[in-house]
């Protein structure tokens, strides 16, 4: 297991690619690219934030919790049943062919995983031109732009959607990659504790990372404080870093697909690697199986991780 400290080098255009990686928009918006946006094919805005909507969001956004596009307590990370997330597109008045834009809250690092993974949800889904808002409400408010209480009710639409299996990896998919099997790269997106057993997730059955995973903290690609999401190195390099070759897959992981979002957003969608999954359900779902597992602390020090706080 090794981990992967990048430099932040800074600044969207050290990427080397255009917006037009996921579609006319995206893949990520800025508060006034977003206000240019408007007109007769002014996008969708899905506000996921879990609060704080009645009290002021994007005039004509659609209040859309993110906990809509996630599991259940056990498994938070899983990719809710296909039906009932076209029941939930229906009711939001979404269609593929037209734009959408994801507000998170943006207070944290963190909120930009919740827009991320609605992006993968939504891309996985059929949807191709989407956006995340860089820094979410909260940047919206620091650039002085107007806030609305009136609610909005969608018209619904009539969906049928099938799901894109090409930036999903699931369970025995990252098996085969354990048991090398398969060939691919495995990503632990998860803060450093997390990746050397010190900590695990509430849901998780077991403590430790997946061997020959190598860590990259999604943090690597904010700048300290920030919540909006920067670029900390071009395409090459990070493949360069992570050793990834052409043709190789890649599956960012964290405890419930999460964090990991964000590593696959800046892999994926910013830096144009191919091949790049997500695995939604994480070290929560892996788990709970029998696959092997690094990292994984003895009983004695498992205990005292979790006296000190570790979970």
């Amino acid at each position: 297991m090794q981990r992967i400290l990048l430099p932040f080098l800074g600044g969207l255009a050290a990427l080397g690619v255009s917006s037009a990686l996921a579609g006319d928009l995206g893949p990520l918006i800025t508060p006034a690219e977003l206000v240019a946006a408007g007109g007769a094919q002014a996008p969708v805005i899905l506000d996921i934030r879990a609060k704080g909507f009645d009290q002021g969001h994007i005039e004509g956004a659609i209040s859309a919790p993110y906990g809509l596009f996630r599991g259940p307590a056990e498994n938070p990370g899983a990719v809710p049943p296909l039906a009932q997330l076209e029941a939930t597109y229906e009711q939001l008045g979404l269609a593929p062919e037209r734009p959408v834009v994801i507000v998170s809250q943006g207070d944290t690092d963190t909120d930009f995983g919740a827009a991320a993974r609605v992006y993968w949800t939504l891309k996985s889904s059929g949807f191709g031109d989407l956006a995340v808002l860089n820094g979410g409400a909260t940047a919206w408010v620091n650039a002085g732009l107007p806030l609305s209480t009136a609610a909005v009710t969608p018209a619904p639409t009539d969906l049928h959607i099938t799901w894109q299996d090409a930036w999903t990896a699931d369970t025995p998919a990252v098996a085969r990659v354990v048991a090398g099997t398969d060939q691919g790269k495995l990503i632990d997106a998860r803060p450093t504790p997390f990746f050397e057993g010190q900590k695990a997730h509430e849901a998780a059955a077991r403590p430790g990372t997946l061997p020959g995973a190598q860590s990259l903290p999604y943090t690597e690609f904010f700048r300290p404080g920030a919540t909006a999401i920067g670029a900390d190195s071009n395409g090459a390099d990070l493949k360069a870093r992570l050793g990834i070759s052409t043709g190789d897959e890649v599956v960012a992981f964290c405890n419930t697909g999460h964090w990991a979002a964000t590593d696959w957003f800046a892999l994926s969608e910013l830096a144009g690697i191919e091949n790049v999954k997500l695995y939604p359900g994480s070290m929560v779902e892996y788990s709970q199986t029998d696959g092997e597992m690094a990292n994984q602390p003895g009983l004695l020090a498992n205990l005292l991780n979790q006296l000190a706080g570790g979970n």
